[in-house]
């Protein structure tokens, strides 16, 4: 089912849509978003370092990747469910790719915010992993990415398997906010471990800033360069169909 449009963004969407201009266009972000992530890493590294008096030592540097990779986890969620909901909305093509292509990416953050803040649990917590709201609700988040790429495997058709990710995402998108909030609902493992810590130096906060912008920037090119792959790939197999149907 699709839901009516206004005329000026169907517009800009139809525009934006045409899989010539988006491929060229695409072609031409990629180096300059992967030269981005770069230099903002670089720049955020420079920043690097650890609070004065932390209780966790030289293991506070390690927050620098976690909260980024938690953060960077949750915003790609978001950005999959607005693709989501354009594409059954309006039918797009390219914002169902644009979701697909962001599924592994959305993954790989995931994974790596679980696996830092494994690293944080023995001087943070005094125990190599524990269970709290944070920790049960980005596992959940790395099901729901691991379900779309799942699902995506699982059905043949195009069309279909873009139509039933579009679906699982935005019921998925559920979570996205659940996560957010655990912070204030519960008391759990992070806000003892929050409360432990003195504040945050203003260095470390624009450090966490600037390598969440470069994980974005990052994951762009990565989704980016995806896409035109997965372009190339719908075209060769429409092609291939062709001339098997033909013969």
């Amino acid at each position: 089912m699709r839901f009516p449009v206004p005329p000026p963004v169907r517009i800009a969407i139809d525009r934006l849509g045409s899989p010539g201009a988006f491929y060229r266009l695409a072609g031409r972000l990629v180096p300059w978003c992967a030269g981005a992530a770069l230099a903002l890493t670089l720049l955020a590294l420079a920043l690097l370092v650890a609070p004065e008096g932390s209780a966790r030592g030289e293991a506070s540097r390690i927050l620098f990747v976690h909260v980024p990779a938690a953060w960077t986890s949750l915003l790609l969620y978001f950005a999959m469910a607005a693709c989501a909901g354009l594409a059954l909305a309006s039918g797009q093509r390219l914002a169902a790719l644009l979701m697909t292509a962001l599924a592994p990416t959305g993954i790989l953050f995931t994974c790596l915010a679980l696996w830092t803040g494994w690293l944080l649990g023995k001087p943070s917590w005094h125990g190599s992993w524990a269970w709290d709201a944070q920790l049960a609700c980005e596992m959940i988040l790395f099901a729901l990415y691991a379900a779309v790429l799942a699902l995506r495997l699982a059905i043949d058709d195009p069309a279909r398997a873009d139509r039933a990710c579009a679906v699982l995402v935005l019921v998925g998108a559920l979570n996205v906010p659940f996560v957010y909030y655990t912070l204030s609902w519960w008391q759990g493992l992070h806000d003892r471990a929050a409360s432990a810590a003195p504040a945050m130096a203003a260095t470390m906060l624009g450090g966490m800033l600037l390598l969440t912008l470069a994980f974005c920037m990052y994951a762009k090119a990565v989704a980016l360069a995806r896409v035109r792959f997965l372009m190339l790939e719908r075209a060769a197999l429409r092609r291939w169909l062709g001339r098997e149907g033909a013969a």
